[in-house]
């Protein structure tokens, strides 16, 4: 307490927050993540009031669980005395775009929707993608010269990265 015009005023220490080190945090996530490779990170963001988002993919998908056990690891490694953060561990959402080169390649042979630049759709069969470029597969209509009804055809577009908005497994509703 401090005297003030004759009267008591507390005093109040202000933490200052510190943001938290994006490095630090992957290299928490690099700690945890199982050895076989199967589980692998997609996003990390930490906004500057320390709210810290994780995001994960596997190639045979993530479960709650698996979400529950790296939030756990990443509480029990950071110390809430020095830095106070808000934390959230999930999942690539089916709807959501791809990131990393990774969600490519782990959906060779599905369905895909991709968006270019130029704002054109398309959706097809995702053939092959590495570090430069990716393939995919579409059926179009076309009609051949003397026949009297289009045929289905199907076509390879390669697609690098620079050309594409945005790509995303391919929902059909029926």
């Amino acid at each position: 307490m401090s005297k003030r015009g004759g009267h008591e005023v507390p005093f109040f220490v202000h933490k200052t927050n510190t943001m938290i080190a994006l490095e630090s945090v992957y290299q928490l996530v690099e700690q945890w993540l199982p050895a076989d490779g199967e589980i692998f990170v997609v996003d990390i963001k930490i906004t500057p009031d320390n709210k810290i988002s994780i995001e994960l993919d596997a190639d045979k998908g993530i479960s709650i669980d698996i979400c529950a056990e790296l939030s756990r690891f990443i509480e029990e490694n950071l110390n809430r005395d020095e830095e106070d953060f808000e934390l959230e561990v999930g999942s690539a959402g089916l709807g959501q775009a791809f990131k990393i080169l990774r969600q490519y390649q782990k959906n060779i042979g599905n369905e895909v929707e991709t968006l270019d630049k130029t704002g054109k759709k398309q959706h097809g069969i995702l053939k092959e993608a590495n570090e430069n470029y990716f393939v995919l597969e579409i059926e179009k209509q076309t009609k051949p010269e003397g026949a009297k009804r289009k045929i289905t055809i199907k076509e390879e577009i390669k697609y690098s990265y620079e050309e594409i908005k945005h790509t995303k497994y391919y929902f059909k509703v029926k």
